[in-house]
């Protein structure tokens, strides 16, 4: 059997949160951050479940308060009571893929999550997949546990399994050393089904522990269209990293040898903690949900712009604006607390 990584715009059964709690860097703002998961609930709810990933039973309880609370609709959520490090779903939650002959059966791949290079604990995060395998997948889905280290945040595929990356990341030697670059290809190509591979060389996020996670610099959209962050202030310590990734994605082509339409996205004033780093904010760290794309906004003057520039890119989309500017203190975005489960993977879902 054939097997592709579904792009993000396949229908969904769910989106699954890891929720924030006490044990976690989230404790000196949960005040704060609690709130925008619940906006992302109560918008998700409305077309389809949410998985919510509780680290205990004392939390479970509090989510369910909560959600109630803000009307919520709790035959719309499901609970996976499951210890975590942290909340970053995008990169410690499963990468499904889909039989290319019958989009019904699914390969649900749970790889190595190693805390970005090892530069935080994720053993906890790191066994989350296989509890909610066990309990919500449907058993027709075959599961499988992957050696390699490979975060979702990583990677993005489209339609024609063109998937796309940055050597920063992949090529790291934090994730697999032992890996040559034709190596981890033949391993992705054999995994996702990957038909091609576009490489990034260029673009980071001041603030991001990622190593230059794709997902907060360039997103597929249908039609062989690429979407970017794009940086027009010449005195920005990102304008030249960036400059030199417009450039390289104005010359990719398509298999069929065209060039890819692009859609850039405007670069928000730059936002720092109380410590004085610089947070990463990004507009290109949004969420695909069945009929709406979720985007991320900071009360910055180019919101506008942004959520304008995505519905040009997925023009039959909804476009629903998410405060995260709580999000970000802690050094990511909406799509990094967010990971989509593709329709057939719940256990009895419509």
């Amino acid at each position: 059997m054939n097997f592709r990584l579904l792009p993000e715009w396949a229908e969904q059964d769910a989106v699954m949160l890891t929720w924030p709690h006490q044990a976690t860097d989230w404790r000196d703002n949960l005040s704060a951050v609690e709130p925008v998961y619940v906006a992302l609930c109560q918008q998700i709810c409305q077309r389809q479940t949410v998985v919510i990933i509780a680290h205990n039973d004392v939390l479970k309880a509090h989510i369910s308060q909560l959600l109630s609370n803000h009307h919520v609709d709790l035959e719309r959520v499901l609970f996976v009571v499951a210890p975590c490090n942290d909340t970053w779903a995008r990169d410690h939650g499963p990468l499904t893929c889909a039989n290319t002959h019958d989009a019904s059966q699914l390969a649900i791949l749970d790889y190595t999550f190693n805390g970005w290079g090892n530069k935080f604990e994720s053993a906890l995060d790191n066994k989350i997949n296989e509890v909610l395998v066990t309990q919500l997948a449907a058993p027709a889905n075959q599961y499988q546990k992957i050696d390699l280290v490979l975060e979702g945040g990583g990677v993005e595929i489209n339609e024609h399994g063109v998937l796309l990356t940055t050597r920063e990341c992949l090529l790291n030697q934090n994730r697999n050393p032992t890996l040559t670059k034709p190596e981890l290809e033949a391993q992705l190509q054999q995994q996702l089904g990957a038909s091609s591979f576009l490489w990034v060389d260029h673009g980071y996020l001041a603030g991001d522990d990622t190593d230059s996670h794709i997902d907060t610099l360039v997103r597929f959209a249908p039609n062989n269209t690429l979407v970017y962050v794009k940086c027009d202030d010449s005195t920005d310590e990102h304008f030249d990293a960036l400059d030199k990734m417009q450039t390289q994605l104005q010359d990719f082509q398509t298999p069929s040898g065209q060039p890819y339409t692009l859609i850039d996205l405007p670069w928000p004033k730059a936002v720092y903690n109380s410590d004085g780093d610089r947070l990463p904010a990004t507009y290109a760290n949004y969420l695909i949900i069945n009929g709406a794309v979720l985007v991320p906004t900071y009360n910055d003057e180019n919101d506008e712009r942004a959520l304008a520039q995505v519905q040009c890119a997925y023009p039959e989309h909804t476009i629903i604006a998410i405060n995260c500017l709580p999000i970000i203190h802690q050094f990511g975005s909406l799509h990094c607390i967010t990971m989509q489960l593709p329709r057939g993977f719940l256990v009895g879902a419509p």
